[in-house]
């Protein structure tokens, strides 16, 4: 890297060209620094002041290589081996890639050359730091996800393996009754196989923002209280459920199939962790939406032991289960991407009773052909 002179009206015109792009370097959500045709550094950004730990005013007019002393992940010093100013006239630039900072902090950094043509010298070394805490806790993330799954997976396949196995190899020494019960279980372990393969396609969808909602009238009340008959046909005690529905209702348009996932886990959470009456009521409420005046809102509360202080926050993350709650943890957080992806809002809280009480208000969302 040449070693030359910098001035302060040289990094004033570099500082310029940014302003004229009408691009403030510190607004970056990613450290950017600028080398000069000299290998000095003239611009610094506050993302990359916090990502390195160096200040602004120290980096200024420092050489590259000194400003920003990158080492790869075997100890090598980075500038010296990809030697921006005398390598290759070709190059235009270095792919991201993981790389060191004293103190053996790591951060992406990608590099980009700008040259006076397609082979000439070196103008300008732009280079983007990113830190990798963001990009570890999505790997953390997937990782416990493959783990959670494989967990789940694990025990109804091999329920499933276990009897039909036995079925084949023994069919006739078995009676009716027997081969009825171990068909029953093989059913019951592929319905929750199915309800696990939907819920990693529904999280699919809501990370990459894909979830789809077809929006049809719905009546809430209704679709409420086909849950609590369900409940009851199960052989939950009627008294158990107390449904509440104010009148008159705003006239709903949202997705049926994904109101129907919404009630049936905030209604299973509370006749499974909670206890005394499941309370559910259905009222007019604020949108959630901007420009829309009405929505509808649904709060199911139960009188159990409800939902400690400090884990209030947590309760819509990934894995979150409260203490002796089963299942895979993932529920809560399907169910916020629902709501959300009406446009609505969903919150957690304690009940009068004492127990959880969590609250979704849906905007009414007539589709705009109706309106």
């Amino acid at each position: 890297m040449s070693v030359g002179t910098n001035s302060a009206p040289e990094a004033a015109r570099s500082a310029g060209d940014l302003a004229e792009l009408g691009i403030d370097p510190d607004d970056l959500p990613d450290g950017l620094v600028v080398a000069d045709e000299h290998g000095h550094v003239v611009c610094f950004n506050a993302a990359a002041q916090r990502i390195t730990a160096v200040a602004a005013a120290d980096a200024l007019g420092q050489r590259l290589d000194k400003a920003l002393p990158l080492e790869d992940l075997e100890g090598r010093r980075w500038w010296q081996l990809t030697d921006p100013y005398g390598g290759l006239a070709i190059r235009v630039g270095q792919p991201e890639r993981n790389l060191l900072l004293p103190g053996g902090r790591e951060v992406l950094v990608s590099v980009r050359y700008v040259r006076t043509g397609p082979t000439g010298p070196v103008r300008r070394v732009v280079v983007s730091i990113r830190d990798t805490d963001a990009r570890r806790r999505t790997e953390r993330s997937h990782a416990e996800l493959i783990a959670t799954v494989a967990h789940e997976l694990r025990s109804p396949l091999t329920s499933v393996k276990g009897f039909t196995a036995t079925l084949l190899a023994k069919w006739s020494r078995f009676t009716d009754d027997q081969k009825r019960l171990m068909l029953e279980t093989v059913d019951a372990d592929a319905d929750r196989v199915t309800r696990l393969i939907a819920e990693l396609l529904d999280i699919s969808r809501i990370d990459s923002g894909r979830l789809e909602v077809r929006r049809q009238p719905v009546d809430m009340g209704a679709a409420v209280g086909r849950h609590i008959q369900a409940y009851v046909a199960a052989g939950q005690p009627a008294d158990r459920f107390l449904l509440r529905i104010e009148q008159p209702l705003p006239a709903l348009w949202a997705d049926p199939d994904k109101v129907d996932q919404v009630l049936s886990n905030l209604i299973e959470n509370a006749v499974r962790h909670g206890e005394g009456t499941v309370t559910i009521d259905v009222t007019p409420a604020a949108s959630p939406r901007e420009g829309e005046e009405t929505g509808t809102s649904v709060t199911v509360s139960d009188e159990g032991a409800g939902i400690p202080e400090d884990s209030m926050n947590r309760v819509f993350t990934r894995f979150w289960r409260g203490s002796k709650r089963g299942g895979t943890g993932l529920g809560l957080y399907i169910v916020k991407g629902i709501v959300e992806a009406h446009g609505g809002v969903i919150t957690v809280g304690r009940a009068s009773g004492g127990g959880a009480e969590f609250r979704f208000t849906l905007p009414v969302s007539t589709p705009a052909y109706l309106t």
